[in-house]
Parts: structure tokens; C-alpha cells; sequence
């Protein structure tokens, strides 16, 4: 299967083969024209080698399989029109040993078909030719890997100037010649750059949109007929992966292939062959050249439940056009409208069409706008109750504090991953630890490589609430080895006493202790954890022996003994309410 990431290897000029000295070769029929190009050469001393060729061929021979008597009869027309009909790009006859000149039957067969034929001198072998051949393709190739590149840089530099949308659409165009438009979700022309095509081209270029837009409206229902008609043109949808410079053929054939199915060898009995130079050049030309767009243009498919494709392609007043659907779901689409079509150009437009769905994402959508609207407001001072509703549906949330299992802190690639698993965007990856504000009802689920604490869903005014209670089930979780741990709240003793009340009790039982922020802490995470000096170390990523001076310290400063169960107890309680 073909790398879809490069461009395909580009054919070869016939020019340009033509143009090497070392070869010498020598056109003597066929038409002088410069758009003729091959893609691979084949030697075959077949009297008819239509079954063996792809198409694109230049096809060598010695003209071994030439009967004596051929000059009087029709083997040359037959033996010429089977190449056409085949597709072979040219025809290279090598004279010596067998023949000393090429037949002049030969040479006028071909002047009727309009395939060209050139002489190989005597000196140069058909493995010259075809390394020669592949010579040429190579430096095509690296000449159009080179081109990619530097658009690829160039689109990339234009990403990150201040005006990113309209700078990429200018690269894109000036590398395509031709012209770039981005279409919003409403199908509106947002930016373009570069040489508008005429109406008929720009209205096709729109349709052509729609078709590969993936909220696109349903067709009327009189509009059937039009659909059935699109089908028939040559505008499709690219499959990812699919390379668009696939050789085509060149020409139907005029005689069966040994693998053809009997209905289309009844077909293809039943066509004319090219009759005139003039023919057989118009039909060549029209099996490479995409059909003009219908009338009604290309249309949505008509299955509601078929995806839409993820780009797709027409031609009409002379022009390439292709749309390219950016992002997933938000509606924007890249179109194209471009005199040509060279190997790398859809290398070329799928990188503009990846910067433009990040340029177009989320954050330009409403959901991005909202919940920039909703940091502003509260770093200007508005309640997190009054900014909740800009963050989504979801009335009540849980905080998720996390941390990796290894050692180093998350950066912003794993921070922003976490947040995509838990189905959030809502996330801080602050120091070691990343939070992460969930919707209540997307309860996280254990995750590998993470450690997670969660709060217990709360309104948007308790937030900094469970905060604490996110970074506390964190601790405890990392303590015990446990890969989520969750704040579960419910009613106890303690509720029995008025707030106010316990609060100040709090206050003044753990005032001696309250003004080294690190002993309440300390004091707390080894009660909770049962007075496990090791597990609270864990916790507090500190050395077990600083735990033992911590806890020693609280003992001496509130003048109480810490084996007793009773003050454990009434020290939990007031550890509560600080």
C-alpha cells in the first residue's frame, strides 16, 4: 500500500527522455506533445501485448515478433491499436540485430493512432532506457519531496503569524496557483486568498463543500434526480489514505483481456476503435481528463445514515477543485480551486487542511468561546455559580487531582491527555499534580499510569471545597497504592454540631499547631492514615523520619498524648473544620 503521507512518485516527461544525450533516442511518429509522459517502461516481443500492460507504458521492442510478410497486411494497425487501446505511452523500437531500420509500416500505423515512436540506436540497451527511466523518476520524486517540505514550512511559519486563517490560506494558494477559501459551518465564505475563479467554478467549488460537511442538510425530496446524477459525475470522495495519482487508463480497449468479465468484453466489443489520429488523441485525452460538473453539481448523499466523505474532488470550467472537511464535527471546510493537479498537491493541501482544523477548533467554536468567556469572568471577580453555566450543562462537578506513577512532573501533552480521557478540557497541570474539573456525571474511572483523587460532586460555589477534598483523596490514594480513591461524605457525629461552633472549637484546640502550616497537615494525613508512619511519608513525599519529628512537635505543642484514642478522636473532629 502507498505511503498516503508523501506524494507519489511523479511520471516522467517523454520530453525529457528524448532530451538525453547518452540515450540518443529519436522520435520519427506520432504527435510532438509536451503533456506526454511515462510512467514505467516494459520490453515485450508479444505479437500482442495488450494483456500485459497497465497503462503509462513506454513499451520497448526489437520487433522479433514481426512476420515477414507483415508490411502487406494489417499486423502493424492491429499490433498498434492494441497498445493504444491499452494505454502505452509511447512505443521504442531498437533496431539491430533483428532489423536494420524500423518497418515503414510500422512507423505509418503509428502516425494513424497518434502513438509516438521512437528510434533506439543500436548502441543503447532497453536496461539503459529503463535506468534512465527511473533515474528521472528519482530526481522527479526528490524534487517534489523537496517542494512538499518547503510548503509544509512555509504553512507552518504562516500558522503562527497574528493572522493565522487568512496568512495559511495566502501560502496555500500561492503553492497551488490557484485559489483558497475556508466555508463556516453555515457554509459561508469566511477568508480566501489567492486568483478567484469565475461564478460557474466558485458556485461548484461551494456544492462541492457540502458534500463533505458533516452536519450538511438533508436533500429535498424532488432532488433525487440530481443526486442520481452526481453519482454519475467524476467527483468523489477521497477515502483516507487513497492516493488521488493513481494512473488512469488511458483509453478503453478495444479487444478482451483474458480477466475481464464477459459484460464488459461485450462492451468493449461492441466500442470503435480510433479511426483517426484525431480520435484516438481526443479519446486518450478524455479518459485522463475529469468530465465537466452537472448542471446540479455534486449533491449530498441522500442516506441520512452515510457519513460523509472527508474530502472529495471535481473539475469544471478547466479548474481542479477539491474540499477538504476540517476538524471533527465543527463544520469548517478548506476548498481548493486550481488550475492543475501535480503529484504533491494533495500532500500539500492536507497539511494546510490539519493547521486549519487547529486553527479552527474548538476554541473558535461556541464551547471555546464560552468557557473563555468564563475564565474572564472570573478573574474579574464574578461567582463560580454565575460562571458554571458557561462551562456546560452539568449543575453539580467533582475536581480530579492526579499524578502520574513515574517520576517527573506531567507536561502539557499528558496534562491535556488526561483531560481527554476524563472528557474534560477544564484542566490545570500545576507542578506535579493535575486537576482537572469534571461534570458530576462523568464519574472517572481508574486510569493507567495515573493516580486520581476525586472530590465528591458539589455546586460550583463549593469548588475550592472540593479542591481540598480532591487533593486529600490523592494523598490517601498514593499512600495506599490505590489507582482512585474518592471523597465519599456522609452523615456522621460530627454533623451534630452546628458549624459555627465547631469551627471555633477547631480553632482554638489547634491554635499552638496552626501557625507552622505544615504540623495541621502533617497531623492530619497520619491520622487518617491510622498513625502509619511509613504510608504518611508516601503521602507527603517527605522522609519517615521528619514525620516522627512533625507528629512529635504537634504532641509537645498541644500538650496531649497521641496514643490516646480519645484526643485522636477529637482532634480528627476539629482537624475537619479548619
Amino acid at each position: 500500500m502507498p505511503d498516503s503521507t508523501v506524494p507519489p512518485t511523479p511520471p516522467v516527461p517523454l520530453s525529457a527522455l528524448l532530451a538525453r544525450e547518452d540515450l540518443a533516442l529519436r522520435r520519427i511518429a506520432g504527435p510532438d506533445d509536451p503533456g506526454t509522459v511515462v510512467h514505467w517502461v516494459h520490453t515485450s516481443e508479444m505479437a500482442d501485448p495488450y494483456p500485459y500492460l497497465l497503462g503509462g507504458e513506454l513499451l520497448l521492442t526489437a520487433g522479433v515478433h514481426i512476420p515477414e510478410a507483415a508490411g502487406s497486411g494489417t499486423y502493424f494497425d492491429d499490433y498498434v491499436s492494441r497498445i493504444v487501446a491499452a494505454g502505452g505511452a509511447a512505443l521504442g523500437f531498437g533496431v539491430a540485430p533483428v532489423h536494420d531500420t524500423v518497418p515503414r509500416a510500422l512507423v505509418a500505423a503509428c502516425e494513424r493512432y497518434g502513438l509516438p515512436l521512437l528510434e533506439v540506436p543500436q548502441q543503447t540497451t532497453f536496461s539503459g532506457v529503463a535506468r534512465a527511466v527511473w533515474q528521472l523518476m528519482a530526481r522527479a520524486r526528490l524534487s517534489e519531496l523537496r517542494r512538499v517540505t518547503e510548503a509544509q514550512q512555509s504553512l507552518a511559519s504562516a500558522a503562527s503569524r497574528p493572522d493565522p486563517v487568512p496568512s495559511v490560506l495566502r501560502q496555500l494558494a500561492q503553492r497551488l496557483g490557484g485559489w483558497a477559501v475556508l466555508y463556516g459551518p453555515e457554509g459561508v465564505e469566511i477568508a480566501g486568498a489567492g486568483r478567484e475563479p469565475a461564478g460557474e467554478a466558485r458556485a461548484a467549488l461551494a456544492r462541492l463543500a457540502e458534500v463533505v460537511r458533516p452536519d450538511r442538510p438533508a436533500p429535498p425530496a424532488g432532488a433525487a434526480s440530481q443526486t442520481s446524477s452526481a453519482s454519475r459525475a467524476p467527483s468523489t470522495g477521497i477515502r483516507p489514505g487513497e492516493s488521488e495519482a493513481a494512473p488512469a487508463r488511458s483509453v478503453f480497449p478495444t479487444g478482451p483481456r483474458p480477466d475481464e468479465p464477459a459484460a464488459a468484453r461485450s462492451r468493449s466489443a461492441h466500442r470503435p476503435g480510433p479511426a483517426t489520429p484525431a480520435g484516438a488523441a481526443a479519446r486518450s485525452r478524455s479518459a485522463h481528463r475529469p468530465g465537466p460538473a452537472t448542471p446540479a453539481g455534486p449533491q449530498p448523499p441522500t442516506d441520512p445514515g452515510r457519513p460523509a466523505p472527508t474530502s472529495a474532488t471535481d473539475s469544471t470550467a478547466g479548474l481542479h477543485l477539491a474540499a477538504y472537511a476540517l476538524g471533527a464535527g465543527h463544520g469548517f471546510v478548506l476548498g481548493v480551486a486550481a488550475p492543475g493537479r501535480a503529484p504533491g498537491d494533495h500532500t500539500i493541501v492536507s497539511v494546510a487542511a490539519v493547521l486549519l482544523a487547529l486553527l479552527t477548533g474548538e476554541q473558535h467554536s461556541g464551547t471555546g468561546a464560552a468557557r473563555s468567556s468564563a475564565l474572564v469572568r472570573l478573574l474579574l471577580g464574578a461567582a463560580p455559580e454565575d460562571v458554571a453555566p458557561l462551562l456546560g450543562d452539568g449543575r453539580r462537578w467533582v475536581v480530579v487531582h492526579a499524578r502520574p506513577d513515574g517520576e517527573g512532573a506531567p507536561d502539557a501533552v499528558a496534562a491535556s491527555a488526561l483531560g481527554a480521557a476524563l472528557g474534560s478540557a477544564l484542566v490545570d497541570p500545576a507542578g506535579d499534580v493535575v486537576r482537572v474539573l469534571v461534570p458530576a456525571d462523568r464519574a472517572p474511572d481508574p486510569l493507567p499510569g495515573w493516580t486520581l483523587g476525586v472530590s465528591a460532586a458539589v455546586a460550583p460555589e463549593d469548588w475550592p471545597a472540593a479542591d481540598t477534598q480532591a487533593a486529600r483523596a490523592l494523598a490517601r490514594a498514593r499512600a495506599t497504592r490505590a489507582p482512585l480513591l474518592r471523597h465519599g461524605p456522609r452523615p456522621a457525629l460530627a454533623d451534630l454540631v452546628p458549624p459555627g461552633e465547631a469551627a471555633a472549637h477547631a480553632r482554638t484546640l489547634l491554635a499552638p499547631v496552626t501557625a507552622h502550616p505544615a504540623l495541621p497537615e502533617t497531623l492530619r494525613t497520619w491520622l487518617s492514615l491510622h498513625g502509619s508512619w511509613d504510608r504518611t511519608a508516601v503521602a507527603l513525599s517527605v522522609h519517615r523520619n521528619t514525620v516522627r519529628q512533625r507528629v512529635a512537635r504537634c504532641a509537645a505543642l498541644l500538650e496531649t498524648d497521641l496514643d490516646d484514642p480519645d484526643v485522636r478522636m477529637e482532634l480528627w473532629f476539629a482537624l475537619r473544620h479548619i
